[in-house]
């Protein structure tokens, strides 16, 4: 089953390298522009989007109606949330990087997280597009035995649960 996976557009804290779960941050200028260019390259199926304004926005600038559901939201980075990717301590840096063993004081640990996201998906049962997270993405790519980040702006082609198919990167 196909689902498109889109990561929302540019954030201020994108842009500064911190830390951004479910602190709900307006796109930058940059990000409406990435979440237009979206538009017209998405198919036009059934549209669901994390619960957080920065996704419904992509969502909504790219030609969609999406319904928000709680489960594509990022991962709750409890009291690192906001902290500078440069200034974290090294133990959170390589357990990010691996994308295991990661549970931030105060918020939600990579298991549940990731648990939280592939039931969802599993759940679906008919082609969508999702925006979400990077996070998100970053967790059904795992799933299907890849990994990778997705820059803000782009989307991901999945034949769900099987494989990967495409990698979209519009230009704003």
């Amino acid at each position: 089953m196909e689902l498109w996976l889109v990561r929302h557009g540019e954030t201020l804290w994108n842009r500064e390298g911190r830390l951004l779960g479910w602190t709900d941050l307006p796109l930058t200028p940059l990000g409406e522009a990435q979440a237009k260019a979206l538009r017209g390259v998405l198919p036009g199926l059934p549209a669901f989007s994390s619960d957080l304004l920065r996704a419904q926005r992509t969502a909504e600038l790219a030609g969609f109606q999406p319904q928000p559901v709680f489960a594509l939201r990022e991962i709750h980075f409890g009291l690192l949330e906001g902290a500078l990717w440069q200034e974290l301590d090294p133990a959170y840096q390589e357990a990010l990087l691996r994308f295991q063993g990661f549970a931030p004081p105060g918020g939600e640990s990579l298991e549940a997280f990731q648990e939280r996201v592939l039931r969802f998906l599993e759940a679906i049962k008919a082609p969508a597009v999702l925006f979400t997270h990077g996070g998100v993405i970053r967790a059904a790519l795992r799933a299907l035995g890849e990994d990778g980040l997705v820059q803000p702006g782009s989307a991901v082609v999945l034949d769900w649960p099987k494989r990967v198919l495409d990698r979209l990167i519009p230009n704003p």
